[in-house]
């Protein structure tokens, strides 16, 4: 497949982008990449949905191969949401799909609730469109963590050591049940540590995913839901932190919108089954192009 990379302009600097099969015809499909501060990395896998249409991958300032300001005022939705609009503008893009995934969901609603021309479908993969009601999913995901992990996440939480290793270390663990099932961890994750940006995470987010101080810790754009009017396709790991009855419920207030639990999954399932994720977005995406 043919691809094109280069860089964009946006507000703070340079975006990196890359565009497979830039030839097609087909409607493109922009993706979103988690995070705060990760970085398309770890969905690169995705770059078979190129066989079909054009794929466009970018890594949000600050992470991955874009530039790294240092400067926290850069690190707040609104300006992603200008930093997307920027890179739709420069590529001219007419008309595209949206695929984001964790906060990548969190950017593609509050993108498309602001800027909706264009925009022929999303899929929110383990979405995160309520902050709140993450943190409260979370908080039940933790009871069930071994008794001693809990107490050494309370422990350092209230101590305000969330930076200690002991802390880093239980984390590990609910990262195992919640966010990656998969032991070992395939190398090419490990590898992609280097491309993430722990400031924008923290300052965006929090220390943990189960955690939540960050300026995100209010999102939420449930009520708007019922006012999208293009397809929309919601999915998630049967064992996913974005849990299936909050991905559930997402889905039943957004009109005409699709579900799909990956079984075999936890957080991300591009990864823990990508043949079986590459099927359900092909067929969603091809689906939406015919009628």
């Amino acid at each position: 497949m043919s691809e094109v990379e280069g860089f964009i302009d946006v507000i703070g600097g340079k975006v990196w982008y890359q565009i497979h099969n830039h030839k097609s015809e087909n409607t493109p499909v922009i993706v979103l990449h988690g995070g705060p501060g990760s970085s398309h990395y770890s969905m690169q896998g995705l770059r078979t949905l190129s066989e079909e249409r054009p794929v466009i991958f970018y890594d949000q300032l600050g992470c991955g191969k874009s530039e790294r300001p240092n400067d926290a005022s850069l690190w707040k939705i609104e300006r992603f949401v200008e930093e997307l609009r920027q890179v739709v503008e420069t590529l001219a893009l007419k008309e595209f799909h949206i695929l984001g995934h964790s906060w990548g969901t969190t950017l593609a609603a509050a993108y498309y609730f602001t800027n909706p021309n264009g925009v022929k479908s999303i899929i929110f993969s383990s979405p995160c469109l309520s902050a709140p009601r993450w943190a409260r999913d979370q908080e039940r995901n933790r009871e069930l963590l071994p008794e001693d992990v809990q107490v050494i996440l309370k422990r350092c939480e209230d101590n305000g050591a969330t930076d200690s290793e002991e802390y880093k270390e239980a984390t590990k663990i609910f990262n195992q049940h919640f966010v990656l099932r998969l032991d070992p961890v395939p190398l090419f994750l490990k590898e992609g540590k280097q491309y993430q940006n722990p400031e924008v995470y923290h300052t965006m987010w929090g220390p943990s995913e189960f955690y939540v101080t960050g300026n995100l810790k209010d999102f939420d754009c449930t009520s708007q839901l019922e006012t999208i009017t293009i397809p929309t396709l919601f999915t998630c790991g049967r064992y996913d932190e974005a849990t299936p009855t909050s991905t559930k419920f997402f889905n039943s207030i957004t009109p005409g919108s699709e579900f799909h639990v990956f079984e075999e999954s936890a957080h991300l399932p591009y990864v823990e089954e990508p043949e079986e994720f590459e099927k359900v977005m092909k067929k969603f995406l091809s689906n939406v192009d015919k009628n």
